[in-house]
């Protein structure tokens, strides 16, 4: 199969890149997904070792802020059978997982690549992160946008 790229949204105050990066082997589980589009994504079309851009969101400055990959295969979220969580739901059966998750391995921290940037850029016009109403923590990215962002805006 060929490698995929992803575009995934993690709040800085849950799980930034400084933190990835500090974590054990740089890898964090994804928790929390709690749309079903972006849990399909992971579920149906992640394969390990899929390039990620890893973005900051709901922050001061939104954007990328580095590369990832998508480092395991698809497990139960256990956030959503822990009752202290925010992401705790009480629909879901630890024999029946309704929500996912798969570790992603920090690579290397960038620049920021802000929304700004990336709005201003004609290249990137059709991202998917980019495109009116568009909230997914996770969304495709074609092999065309991660090259451009990759070897044109990073020079990775």
């Amino acid at each position: 199969m060929n490698t995929q790229y992803w575009l995934m949204k993690s709040e800085p105050e849950e799980c930034s890149i400084d933190d990835a990066l500090a974590a054990p082997g740089a890898t964090v589980p994804w928790t929390g997904v709690r749309n079903y589009q972006a849990r399909n994504f992971m579920r149906d079309a992640m394969r390990v070792g899929d390039g990620v851009l890893f973005y900051h969101s709901s922050c001061a400055e939104p954007g990328i802020v580095g590369l990832a990959r998508v480092a395991s295969e698809i497990k139960p979220d256990p956030t959503q059978f822990d009752r202290a969580s925010p992401y705790f739901d009480p629909k879901s059966k630890p024999e029946s997982p309704r929500w996912l998750l798969r570790d992603v391995q920090a690579l290397k921290k960038t620049r920021l690549i802000g929304l700004p940037e990336l709005r201003a850029t004609p290249e990137l016009a059709d991202m998917v992160v980019l495109q009116r109403g568009s909230r997914l923590s996770i969304t495709p990215v074609s092999e065309a946008h991660w090259r451009f962002i990759t070897e044109r805006l990073l020079g990775a």
